[in-house]
């Protein structure tokens, strides 16, 4: 057992099992054995690939809706561009590079990541090489202003409650101990979590309290003054049942419950609940949308066959593998999901345009 899973053990030992939200949050942010406190997750080597590992031009296309963003607020001169969950600061880097030629822009960034990993922070640094940024714990410790939020892959790692109906009602969905491993039990009955109506026997229900109040805050900063916000992750776009918990170690998919701290936990986002929330603080949502569709708006095509133009032979394929598996269906296209939050006046974002609100 690992030592994140011993000391839970000991713990469920003394107080009884615990939610299933609490295990995840200690298997991935732990500050001494948590997945992210002490590794780089990401790249071949790693346990998992994100869009900005695929490609430059994932990076490229959200620097530009960032600029075009700025713009529509009035180019302010001094803008706040917050990064959740930087990752290598692969994006961030890509971004900046993408954007040095936009009058203004680059002079008026504020660049602020929130990153709790100090192992991925001291990667964030050197990827950036030099450019000044400051580093937060969360996004409450980023200062009052115009404000651009990039989330890309945050929202899915974010603990979530699972409940399990019964024929007595819902039950709060638990993990136990045993001496070789952990298990999942039914914990107290509750009542309904949100969205939920008829349910047959062994039903689950995921929610994540921590996404919600995270959404809320950022609408809340929008609405209180200028900006947009972009929210690309994996999930669903209306309200939908069944566990979807998992977790991935060396590009393979693994028991959540094997290896707590080994493993990334992660779970789909439910991006209607997301648009709940921010609807409530006072934000625009619009969207959401597959990323296929919002990179295909963005230029996605365009920009690659540039590349593959400029690129030797033996380039030409990958460039057009990276674009199948960022806007593909099979791929990330259809399952990754763009949101967008923005002020109550400001245009619709790029990539938006007649997708709803």
């Amino acid at each position: 057992m690992t030592p994140l899973g011993l000391r839970l053990r000991d713990g469920i030992a003394r107080t009884g099992p615990i939610p299933v939200a609490e295990f995840m949050a200690a298997a991935n942010g732990d500050p001494e054995h948590g997945y992210y406190a002490r590794r780089d997750p990401l790249g071949g080597a790693g346990d998992f690939i994100t869009a900005p590992e695929i490609s430059q031009v994932f990076g490229e296309l959200i620097g530009a809706w960032c600029a075009v963003a700025w713009r529509g607020m009035g180019a302010p001169g001094r803008v706040l561009l917050v990064e959740l969950g930087p990752g290598r600061g692969t994006l961030m880097a890509d971004m900046l590079r993408a954007t040095r030629r936009v009058a203004g822009f680059r002079e008026a960034l504020d660049i602020r990541l929130v990153e709790t990993s100090p192992a991925l922070a001291r990667l964030q640094k050197e990827a950036l090489g030099g450019v000044a940024a400051a580093w937060h714990g969360g996004l409450s410790e980023v200062p009052d202003g115009p404000l651009l939020v990039v989330a890309n892959e945050f929202f899915d790692a974010l603990p979530v409650e699972q409940y399990v109906a019964r024929r007595d009602g819902w039950h709060r969905r638990a993990v136990a101990a045993d001496t070789d491993g952990f298990r999942f039990v039914d914990g107290p009955r509750v009542g309904d979590p949100p969205a939920c109506g008829p349910a047959v026997d062994g039903e689950i229900r995921e929610t994540s309290p921590r996404s919600i109040a995270i959404a809320r805050e950022i609408a809340g900063r929008l609405a209180a003054g200028r900006g947009a916000a972009l929210i690309v992750d994996y999930g669903y776009a209306a309200p939908a049942t069944g566990e979807t918990l998992q977790a991935v170690a060396r590009h393979r998919y693994t028991d959540p419950l094997a290896a707590p701290g080994e493993a990334d936990l992660s779970a789909h986002v439910d991006f209607s609940a997301l648009a709940r929330a921010a609807r409530a603080a006072g934000a625009r949502c619009h969207g959401p949308v597959t990323q296929g569709e919002f990179l295909q708006r963005l230029g996605i095509g365009v920009r690659m066959d540039r590349l593959i133009a400029a690129a030797a032979p033996a380039q030409r394929e990958t460039i057009r593998a990276a674009r199948r598996r960022l806007t593909g269906e099979p791929a990330m296209g259809r399952l990754f999901k763009a949101l967008a939050l923005t002020d109550p006046g400001a245009p619709v974002p790029a990539g938006f345009e007649g997708a709803g609100e």
